[in-house]
């Protein structure tokens, strides 16, 4: 009997702290967009001589869309909603240099970009970002020797997971 009075003062206590709203503390909330049901990604724009990441950016939005969100991917038309975007920029730093040779040791593949999520129905701007960058690195030193697809997809990944997870709704 106990034992079942202190579960219930801890669970009390805990659901105690939980707020109702997501943006006043710990919520059990839904913190996506409830009004909308459907979502249009057509393939972002890409203002680079990368040729192909555009098609990579906007496959990797989708699969996250269907995985992390309520959303359903429709066509543009019937979509509640339609999340646009444009590759700016890419860029290749390099990070460290190889003792001796000066070749480079550990390299970074930078993607920005600017989107726009719009509600279709009535035209309203859910959420916009200018110069939104997301970072991958890869080792192209003869020893590790890894391509330069290395980093590339993993700053496609990257902004994938952080242009959805703006998506959400403010918290």
């Amino acid at each position: 009997m106990r034992t079942l009075a202190l579960t219930i003062a801890a669970v009390s206590l805990t659901l105690g702290a939980c707020a109702s709203d997501p943006s006043e503390g710990y919520s059990f909330a839904n913190t996506y967009v409830e009004s909308v049901r459907t979502i249009s990604v057509p393939i972002f724009d890409n203002e680079t001589f990368e040729t192909g990441v555009e098609a990579e950016l906007t496959e990797a939005i989708v699969k996250r869309i269907q995985q992390d969100t309520p959303w359903r991917v429709a066509s543009g038309t019937v979509a509640d909603t339609e999340l646009t975007g444009s590759i700016t920029d890419f860029d290749l730093r390099t990070i460290s240099f190889t003792r001796g040779t000066g070749l480079p040791q550990e390299q970074t593949y930078e993607l920005t970009v600017d989107f726009a999520w719009r509600d279709n129905r009535s035209g309203t701007v859910l959420v916009e970002r200018q110069e939104f960058r997301a970072t991958g690195a890869y080792v192209p030193d003869r020893l590790a020797g890894e391509r330069i697809d290395i980093g590339r997809r993993e700053a496609v990944a990257e902004l994938a997971e952080a242009i959805v997870h703006q998506m959400r709704s403010d918290w």
